[in-house]
């Protein structure tokens, strides 16, 4: 890798900054066969949920979170793009149905215009999806709204050229110079957020070497990767796959936007039964990230981490829209934490201050589902 490419990462690493806790956020999807927007608020605020992502933006579930203090993440459809990238009107006009009627009341503080709207690797629509972007933050600004960010969301394998060491790490092109390099200069000059799904789930599923206590925040002697570059040496999977977008961020001259971290989980169960998805194995995932988020140390490359991480998903939905866990896997996984009378799959603590570890009883079934996928691929 050219010498030019590692020193800005070199200088992030000296650059030491006040650690915070990443805000945590979850997705929440409604449905007929789920409790009602108002049961899910109530228990989303007794769990010490500040964070809620809406991929689907109905008007009666951001009623549900009037008053509560609860952050709301918005989205915008692909299907909506084309039309509000060419007429400014139907950005305001989709504004005036899912925003205006709402804010302040409901703590809307972002919207994503699209969710990986260019999977296909079609630089063509870049210049729609830039469009679309624009006339929403313009529209805002309109309305006299300026603490709502605009963005949109890609995903971690769709956009990552390369991605080991993170230190290596460049966007994909076409993608990069089409759609990326213009996107970031706008996010530099309205202050948004750069929005990822990230999920180690799939890396590890793409790559078998990696052992998969890695993948789950499991702190163990030996489970860890070193930077051969940079000498950085990882304890988890999350952290590298953060680093490795910082990397590409930095090497294309915007080291400083915030990176949200807009879907990440772990399946508990597959029609397929394999192995890697047991329960078990969501729980330490889930435990695991919540813990490493809250206890402010960032990643190795970015001392306050990223700015906001949303857990994919409140209940067993399954949905099929323009989500990364749909779309990589399809239905018959379960990716929820609640159960649809809204008690806990998992003793998941959100305000932290628990060990990343989940006992003896899961060690040991970590040790036996790795024996048996190990079986499984001899």
């Amino acid at each position: 890798m050219p010498m030019s490419h590692s020193l800005p990462l070199l200088l992030i690493i000296s650059v030491v900054a006040t650690a915070s806790a990443t805000t945590i956020g979850v997705t929440y999807v409604p449905a007929p066969t789920l409790p009602p927007p108002e049961q899910v608020a109530t228990t989303l605020r007794s769990l010490k949920i500040t964070a809620v992502r809406l991929p689907v933006a109905e008007p009666s579930v951001i009623r549900a979170f009037f008053y509560t203090n609860i952050s709301l993440f918005l989205s915008i459809p692909n299907s909506l793009l084309h039309s509000i990238s060419g007429n400014r009107s139907a950005a305001s006009l989709w504004l005036y149905t899912h925003v205006v009627p709402f804010y302040p009341r409901a703590l809307i503080t972002a919207i994503s215009v699209g969710s990986n709207a260019i999977a296909d690797r079609d630089p063509s629509s870049g210049d729609v999806l830039l469009r679309a972007v624009r006339n929403v933050h313009q529209s805002l600004v309109d309305l006299g709204i300026r603490k709502i960010t605009v963005s949109t969301t890609f995903s971690f394998v769709n956009i990552m050229m390369t991605a080991f060491p993170p230190s290596s790490a460049e966007f994909e092109e076409p993608t990069n110079n089409a759609i990326l390099k213009p996107l970031l200069q706008f996010l530099a000059e309205t202050n948004s957020s750069f929005f990822v799904n990230l999920y180690p789930y799939f890396v590890y599923k793409l790559r078998p070497e990696i052992p998969i206590g890695f993948a789950l925040f499991q702190q163990q002697a030996y489970n860890f990767r070193d930077d051969s570059i940079t000498g950085v040496r990882y304890r988890n999977l999350f952290d590298l796959m953060v680093d490795g977008v910082i990397a590409a961020l930095t090497i294309s001259g915007h080291e400083n936007i915030p990176v949200v971290v807009t879907e990440t989980g772990w399946p508990s169960s597959d029609s397929s039964n394999e192995a890697e998805n047991h329960q078990i194995y969501a729980e330490m995932y889930l435990r695991g990230l919540v813990y490493h988020l809250q206890s402010g140390r960032g990643t190795p490359l970015r001392r306050e981490g990223v700015a906001e991480a949303y857990i994919y998903e409140v209940f067993d939905t399954n949905t099929t829209f323009e989500n990364q866990a749909a779309m990589r896997v399809g239905t018959g996984q379960n990716w929820g934490f609640l159960h649809p009378n809204l008690s806990l799959k998992f003793e998941i603590d959100f305000s932290g201050g628990f060990p990343t570890t989940t006992g003896v009883l899961a060690k040991a079934v970590l040790a036996f589902l790795s024996l048996v996928i190990g079986l499984l691929f001899c």
